[in-house]
């Protein structure tokens, strides 16, 4: 799939904006609070999430206005579409093709995305939580059902949680806990085996982009670490520490997606620049997943994706990647001298303006 146009409406520092992307690598580049982080999340809004910054809709909305509009032309499906979204008095509702949606959220499915920004790199600095998000946030792209399964066992875990901090002061309750400890190992063993094979078809994508991106010199090893190969008898065994501790000691909630560098914790000997190419792999193998499952490749949006990264690993994003359309922001100009061909825009003041690769001044 591809975006043709994108149209912003009192969005965010963004002055009315009619943007015409490439089909292949988009740079927009400018100094910072210009209006390119602006852009790719406008873009990101169109795959029925949130912002990925965490920003609140009534945040989005220019301000001194009332409310803000987006337009979305989008090539998917062998035939050309659109899509808006308006966001009014701290709400936000959607139209696809002219139609009205019972909730923005229902464009999800229609138009897919894979996003990076810098606080993505939390997923090798931080700790499992970080890297347990990551995995389920794609499943839920990739399959519907993964989104009821995971909340499902969510809502179980929350309970026995509460059960297990209640049973101290009322022991009769303990009699109950097998009754949850079934939902949540029937639950929890589906959770991880879904982990476990889509970490199984990412690994082998991100092993070979990184080998890219390090021209063969580096080699990235990813695996999935679980807590319990039973969780049932897991669960079991581990009652009277659970009651002690107050919460559940293993399951999906405790799993690790384990991060190797030549063989080495990327957590702890991998360089920033070593980093950023790590999560930059695991968001490109995430993308070509995307695109295998759904059939549709996946819009690529890497916002200040070149800082911290050498020549040769500026060269790759740049210049090997125009198989699927990406949009990539970056604060320095001579970034852009590396860019063979594609799009360049300068973002400036909130405008989005069209420049010739090579010749920006």
């Amino acid at each position: 799939m591809r975006i043709l146009s994108l149209c912003c409406r009192h969005y965010r520092n963004l002055q009315d904006v009619s943007f015409f992307p490439q089909p292949g690598v988009n740079v927009i580049w400018g100094q910072n609070a210009q209006g390119k982080t602006n852009l790719l999340e406008a873009v990101w809004l169109f795959t029925g999430g949130h912002s990925f910054r965490g920003t609140k809709d009534s945040e989005l909305v220019q301000h001194g206005s009332s409310g803000a509009r987006l337009q979305l032309r989008f090539y998917s499906q062998e035939r050309e579409q659109s899509a808006e979204i308006f966001l009014e008095n701290s709400r936000r509702r959607a139209e696809l093709n002219g139609v009205a949606l019972r909730s923005p959220g229902r464009l999800v499915g229609h138009i897919h995305a894979v996003v990076f920004s810098p606080e993505h790199l939390s997923l090798v600095r931080e700790g499992p939580a970080n890297r347990r998000n990551f995995l389920d946030a794609a499943l839920c792209q990739l399959k519907p059902s993964y989104v009821h399964l995971l909340n499902r066992y969510q809502r179980t875990l929350s309970q026995r949680n509460a059960l297990l901090k209640d049973i101290p002061r009322h022991r009769e309750l303990e009699d109950t806990l097998p009754i949850w400890d079934t939902k949540l190992a029937a639950d929890g063993t589906r959770i991880v085996a879904e982990r476990k094979s889509y970490l199984k078809l990412l690994a082998c994508t991100a092993t070979s982009v990184y080998s890219g991106l390090s021209h063969g010199k580096e080699t990235l090893r990813l695996s999935y670490s679980c807590t319990a190969d039973d969780l049932g008898a897991a669960l079991q065994k581990g009652r009277l520490r659970d009651i002690r501790q107050g919460f559940t000691g293993e399951g999906p909630h405790r799993d690790d997606m384990e991060i190797l560098l030549d063989n080495a914790s990327a957590r702890s000997c991998a360089s920033q620049g070593q980093k950023r190419s790590i999560v930059l792999a695991l968001k490109l193998a995430e993308a070509s997943t995307l695109g295998k499952s759904t059939g549709e490749t996946p819009i690529i949006l890497l916002d200040d994706v070149l800082s911290e990264l050498d020549s040769s690993r500026q060269d790759y994003l740049l210049n090997h990647l125009s198989k699927c359309q990406v949009f990539i922001t970056c604060c320095e100009p001579a970034q852009t001298q590396i860019l063979q061909s594609g799009g360049l825009f300068r973002a400036e003041n909130g405008m989005i303006k069209p420049e010739q690769p090579n010749k920006v001044s």
